[in-house]
């Protein structure tokens, strides 16, 4: 049976719909000049930046509040950077799925193994609405495999433990990086994310979950 992982927090959930929210919530209490969503945009590459500059593994809070300091400099905000990534943190709960996650993942799991492979804690990712709808046992993290994306070292790690694996992502250092380290990747397209122009480009790419199935009877 294939293992099908899928990333947290772009294929699976609207993270930057829940951020945004979150974000703005500290804007409007602070009177900020700034909207969430004009946080969260500032916040959100440099976090993704900081995650890959990690030579080790760290604490998810670690990099994300490097990245919200950098932010609000950029945006000439006085913020405590460390207690606001605490409550991005504890929001993460109330970040939606996209519409077709609830009931595509339960679907797929008729036939497949469903998991995850994201750069979060293990304590975060209990904390958010996908955690119910795959499997313990193959839902990994980068606390768990110890790297952080796009670093190969967590597509091969997550490979050891879970033998053959799809990897289904979304944002553009996702398919890069596991296509890179030689991981059978599926694009499935969300509103806001767009592929590398200079990057490798996968097989196959889907709009819904529904499809991936198709996609997993292809590959064997």
């Amino acid at each position: 049976m294939i293992t099908v992982t899928f990333d947290l927090f772009s294929a699976l959930i609207d993270s930057r719909t829940g951020g945004s929210e979150a974000f703005g919530r500290l804007c409007r209490d602070r009177g900020w000049p700034v909207t969430g969503v004009q946080l969260y945009d500032a916040w959100d590459p440099l976090n993704k930046a900081a995650q890959r500059d990690c030579p080790t593994w760290v604490p998810w809070r670690v990099p994300a509040t490097t990245a919200l300091y950098r932010a609000y400099g950029e945006l000439r905000l006085d913020g405590d950077a460390r207690a606001d990534i605490e409550a991005l943190a504890m929001s993460m709960s109330d970040w939606p799925l996209w519409p077709d996650v609830a009931d595509g993942l339960p679907r797929l799991a008729v036939h497949h193994r469903v998991g995850l492979l994201s750069n979060v804690d293990d304590e975060l990712l209990a904390r958010t609405a996908a955690a119910p709808l795959v499997e313990p046992e193959v839902a990994l993290t980068s606390q768990r495999l110890r790297a952080y994306k796009p670093h190969p070292e967590i597509y091969l790690r997550a490979r050891d433990v879970l033998g053959k694996l799809v990897h289904v992502a979304t944002s553009a250092r996702d398919v890069r990086g596991a296509l890179e380290a030689g991981i059978p990747t599926v694009r499935l397209r969300r509103p806001g994310h767009e592929l590398d122009p200079d990057g490798p480009r996968p097989s196959y790419e889907v709009e819904t979950v529904d499809e991936i199935a198709g996609v997993l009877d292809d590959l064997g």
